[in-house]
């Protein structure tokens, strides 16, 4: 039997960019996908980074004209990753990040930008490479949403199409005077088309012109099609519930192994996890912390934004060093935010570090030798460093949203009872419900016995793809179209 063939379709996939979890997602469905019969082929802009790891990349497709200029079409092969990257000079060949400047302004042509993508890859899916038909195209996020709208106002077959929104909150809204440029006829621009509040909203096309809708997390889902979460868009997930799915996401288990983790002081596993003590002390070291080793050691790995809930910690912090814990952060984002971690470790030295950036080797320390892991995001559509957490034996303490509350079983009387906690959660998303999680957490530490047990239940939780990959092949067999990449 012939492999399925999916074009997927994001704006970052790692190891070749990355500045959040899309990344993550995007380069690790590949592996998962052909356990299932599904040969993915991940279309990604190439970025001057990203071209500057393909080296072996050969061009398979020309545009003349594509959003202001030639690009061409470029195949290449990164470990388990079949590529075709985006060779548009005009628009990706510039300094700063995917979406933004050096100094974080967004780049203002990003509507052509990754209209651009969109094209290319409506252009794949009719056909524009000969000897390889996608029989779907899956979408994700905004910088994906008019992909659909191409494939469904476009004449003649196309494949089937499905869209993934990772974070409803960023929706690439462009004015309507974009329109004709946008190379959207008049005919999109309708409320069952491209139109939002008065303009062209990516991410509602694709939630509206996809096939099939997925999200991160099946309580994700849920939150979606609710006033208070649906970020205006809840009516339209309300209208097309039967074709919304939350599936979970997980990590790639090779790349988050710690029995075989490069970046760890010493490696260890479920079964043998003393070697965490000595990442604990490395990851004190490397920190600027003295040791202690009675104390309990938290951690964070988190963009530093209101939706993280960092400003929640921030406000919590007295009552953490007041338990005897000790904090590591690695993040960024926000002014404010940073200057306030940076603020707390200048005060108290011995007791708090900040890492402004990513560093993708701490983010593996962090996750092996702290305690305790803190994510206490105001909305979460699924997380994955509470997964890694799990994965090394880190307890998450997290709020019940999202996907949080779908990946951590909290350490209730009944779940300590049953041996099935596997972290802490709290509700609401507050400064006071999080202090009050900390108390939870100090007294978890101080009955070592249910500790020990809490973690090894965290060892044993299932992160992995294998159970998300099989919805997902069977979603793309159920949306493919018939004598379409065949």
């Amino acid at each position: 039997m012939m492999p399925l063939r999916v074009l997927s379709v994001a704006s970052e996939c790692f190891p070749l960019v990355k500045t959040g979890g899309l990344a993550d997602v995007a380069g690790a469905l590949p592996a998962a996908l052909a356990a299932e019969g599904v040969h993915l082929r991940t279309l990604l802009p190439a970025y001057p980074g990203v071209l500057a790891q393909a080296a072996s990349a050969t061009p398979v497709h020309g545009f003349d004209d594509l959003f202001g200029g030639p690009a061409r079409l470029l195949a290449a092969r990164e470990g388990d990753l079949d590529l075709l990257l985006l060779d548009a000079p005009h628009l990706y060949a510039r300094p700063g990040g995917p979406y933004a400047d050096q100094w974080g302004r967004d780049w203002p042509d990003n509507p052509q930008r990754f209209a651009a993508l969109c094209w290319a890859a409506a252009a794949i899916g009719r056909g524009a490479l000969p000897d390889w038909q996608p029989a779907v195209v899956h979408a994700h996020d905004w910088q994906a949403g008019l992909l659909p709208a191409y494939l469904h106002y476009a004449e003649g077959p196309r494949p089937g199409t499905v869209f993934t929104v990772h974070n409803l909150a960023f929706q690439g809204w462009a004015p309507a005077s974009l329109l004709a440029e946008l190379r959207l006829p008049p005919r999109a621009f309708d409320i069952d088309g491209v139109e939002f509040f008065g303009g062209i909203g990516a991410l509602k096309a694709g939630l509206r012109l996809a096939d099939r809708i997925t999200t991160v997390s099946p309580t994700y889902a849920r939150e979606i099609t609710t006033p208070e979460e649906g970020q205006a868009l809840d009516g339209l997930l309300r209208s097309r519930a039967g074709d919304l799915a939350g599936i979970l996401n997980g990590i790639d288990e090779a790349a988050w192994n710690p029995a075989a983790d490069p970046h760890l002081a010493a490696a260890f596993d479920a079964e043998h996890p003393a070697g965490r003590e000595a990442n604990r002390a490395a990851l004190r070291a490397r920190a600027g912390l003295p040791p202690r080793p009675e104390g309990l050691l938290l951690g964070v790995v988190s963009r530093l934004t209101g939706q993280k809930g960092m400003d929640l910690l921030l406000q919590a912090l007295p009552a953490l060093l007041g338990h005897g814990m000790d904090l590591v952060v690695l993040g960024a984002g926000e002014p404010a935010l940073e200057a306030g971690f940076r603020a707390a470790a200048a005060a108290h030295p011995d007791r708090i570090a900040a890492r402004i950036g990513y560093d993708e080797g701490l983010a593996h320390l962090i996750q092996a030798g702290c305690d305790a892991l803190l994510v206490p995001s105001r909305f979460e559509p699924c997380g994955l460093t509470q997964l890694c957490a799990l994965r090394y034996g880190a307890l998450p303490v997290v709020a019940r949203v999202g996907g949080l509350a779908d990946t951590v079983i909290d350490a209730n009387e009944a779940a300590l009872a049953a041996g099935a906690a596997t972290g802490l959660q709290f509700a609401p998303p507050s400064a006071p419900a999080l202090e009050a999680a900390l108390a939870r957490l100090a007294a978890l530490w101080a009955d070592r016995a249910a500790w020990a047990r809490t973690q090894a239940n965290a060892f044993r939780a299932p992160v992995g793809w294998s159970r998300s990959a099989a919805r997902y092949a069977a979603l793309y067999r159920e949306v493919a179209r018939p004598g379409v990449g065949s």
